[in-house]
Order: C-alpha cells, then structure tokens, then sequence
C-alpha cells in the first residue's frame, strides 16, 4: 500500500494543471491569501476522500481473497487502464492551439471561496480515486498506516505548499521564477500529462494484475 500511495502522491503533485493555475493565484492582487485558500481546500478535498474510505472500511482492510478485496483491485485495473487509454488518445490526437481558460481574466478579483472551489474542479479525481482504492488497504490500528495516509495527503500536496512558502519567504524572486515555470509548463502540458498518465496508468494496472493472479 505504501510504495502505491507514494507513487499516486506523486503524480497528483506533479500534474501541470492544478500548478499552472496556483501559480496564476499566487500571482495576482491578493496571492499569498488565494492560494492558500487553494491549498488549503486541496488538501481537504483529499483528507475527506481518504476518510470517507476509513468510514466504510471500518479502518479495517477487507480479508485478502475476499469479494470487497477483489472489487478494490479490479477498481484500481479498471482506473489504470483508464489512464493508459487517455494518455494513448491525447498522444494519437493532432496538437490544438488554445488559449487560456476564461477564468484567468477574472483571478484578479477571484475571492478565497473562489480559489478554495477552483482547487476542487482541478483536483485529478481519477489519480484520487486511484489513492482512495488504495487507502482500502489501510489499518488504522497500525500507526504506520496512520503516517502513510498523511503522508500520501502531504505528498500530493506538496508542490503547492512549496510554491506557496517561496511566495511568502521570497516574494520578488519567486513570482518571476513561478512565472517562468508556468510558462514552461504550458509549453509542455500535453507531454506532461501524456506522461504521468501512461506511466501511472501502466503502473496501476501491472500491480492489479499481478494481484489478482496471486488472488
């Protein structure tokens, strides 16, 4: 459970778009204050996710070989191949030009609630998912499932509290630095995404077959 929760922490972390847009927040009038709220709402989003599981589960994980444990992992194939399917379909499709959503206009003036709802709608829900179908496995009677859970919430967090402290520790410096990311990112959205799509999608779908031939 642990080295999958690390490795879906981290492709939800590294995802071009939810970063592009914080450091557009971060950016603007009333930054700092923005995303935070953005944070802030992120990682809430991913903690009620993770304990609405531990309610279903009981904090117990199902017993191995069983139905609800065989559900779980076919829930992960299924999402995995999900994943290798979209990142197959946005590297086949011919590149489009676009420009930025038409929200950007308006981040100037966008209040807290704005960016704490902005962190919702950008947050991957299948990468989550993903991380969910995981936590299934968590015994919350066993401290280091505690601290992989948190863990897994942190890591997944984690490049927006970086960029978030830079912002704060060194102002001047880091919007022009973030600026500069941003636009990299831009320049390489779709290779990103193809990537950690593939990757992640590959990744999850190995680790469920090989469970369920083991099952």
């Amino acid at each position: 459970m642990v080295l999958d929760l690390v490795v879906i922490g981290m492709a939800v972390t590294l995802g071009p778009l939810h970063n592009s847009a914080f450091i557009l927040l971060l950016s603007s009038r009333h930054g700092v204050r923005q995303g935070l709220a953005f944070l802030l709402s992120w990682l809430a989003n991913l903690v009620v996710v993770i304990a609405c599981v531990m309610l279903l589960t009981g904090g117990q994980p199902p017993a191995r070989h069983s139905v609800p444990s065989t559900a779980v992992i076919v829930a992960k194939l299924v999402i995995g191949l999900a994943l290798v399917l979209y990142g197959a379909h946005r590297h086949r499709r011919p590149p489009r030009p676009h420009g930025p959503p038409r929200w950007t206009a308006r981040i100037d003036n966008a209040s807290p609630a704005a960016a704490a709802g902005l962190a919702w709608l950008l947050q991957p829900w299948a990468l989550v998912g993903a991380g969910a179908a995981t936590a299934v496995d968590a015994n919350l009677s066993a401290l280091s499932d505690w601290l992989a859970l948190a863990g897994y919430c942190l890591l997944a967090t984690l490049s927006l509290i970086v960029m978030e402290m830079y912002v704060v520790w060194a102002p001047a410096v880091a919007n022009t630095r973030l600026n500069a990311l941003r636009s990299w990112l831009a320049q390489h959205q779709e290779q990103l995404v193809v990537t950690l799509s593939l990757l992640l999608g590959l990744w999850l779908a190995a680790r469920s077959i090989a469970e369920l031939v083991a099952a």
